[in-house]
């Protein structure tokens, strides 16, 4: 893509797209418009994009809102907060949660404030050893904005959710994946490619189960086990009927990979 703002950098190759944040000086701390960007990327990706990935630049994840900024624009009145809170900010956590395509935060340094919530809207987390992860907001006499206090819970269970929304403590990549909260770590050398490696596989796999997969997990969490049956049968019989279905079964009869389309 051409002319992108310096702070975000867009890049669509082989069916991934990746979302690099890039603020240095603020460990990519979030404006309001880089988030509106941010949010219309996610939303409006290519038909041709599998996979999201969402990475900071220069050994940082985000580390969450830009104080700076957002004092500035605080001068005008708590309706035009909401209104970025509401507007811009939710828009593109639910950009990320709601998104049919598989999504991966690359976290190489630290995910604080808004930016643990980034990482944590994402479907999976892979992580760096110098990665950290933090819902910090209580320090600042705060309490999450970007959906941490029900997305946290979900993934790492509701004493260690409480703990880490109470206390605002940062912990480390070894920590994050010892409780669940990150699926990998990698030596800072390979995360990039480790990230890319995992990418690529998702892209080639088939859209369409990984659509109805992500809908039915995600819709599971606020429902029960009659329900997330019966959603698994509608999406079971539609994929039964799908050319990808046909492709994949073609593929192990002849001993050969799989080329979904998503059909």
């Amino acid at each position: 893509m051409t002319d992108q703002p310096a702070d975000l950098h867009v890049d669509d190759r082989d069916g991934v797209r990746t979302l690099t944040l890039d603020r240095p000086g603020t460990r990519n701390a979030l404006t309001v418009d880089l988030v509106a960007r941010l949010g219309a990327a996610v939303a409006a990706v290519p038909a041709t994009t599998r996979v999201i990935v969402l990475a900071g630049a220069g050994g940082a994840f985000c580390s969450g809102l830009d104080l700076k900024d957002a004092m500035t624009r605080g001068q005008t009145g708590a309706e035009t907060r909401e209104a970025d809170l509401r507007g811009k900010f939710h828009v593109l956590i639910r950009a990320l949660v709601d998104s049919d395509r598989p999504t991966i935060a690359a976290v190489d340094g630290a995910a604080a404030g808004f930016g643990c919530d980034l990482a944590l809207a994402c479907d999976m987390r892979i992580a760096s050893e110098r990665a950290s992860f933090g819902e910090i907001f209580v320090r600042r006499g705060l309490m999450p904005d970007g959906g941490g206090t029900w997305l946290l819970p979900h993934i790492v269970g509701l004493g260690r959710a409480l703990e880490l929304l109470m206390t605002g403590d940062m912990i480390p990549s070894h920590e994050a994946l010892r409780i669940g909260l990150v699926t990998r770590v990698f030596p800072v050398a390979g995360h990039a490619a480790a990230v890319a490696e995992l990418a690529a596989r998702i892209a080639a796999g088939p859209p369409l189960v990984h659509r109805l997969v992500k809908r039915a997990v995600y819709a599971g969490l606020d429902g029960n086990l009659t329900a997330a049956l019966d959603r698994e049968a509608t999406g079971q019989m539609q994929l039964l009927g799908s050319k990808d279905f046909m492709e994949g079964v073609a593929a192990f009869l002849q001993k050969r990979e799989p080329s979904f389309k998503g059909e």
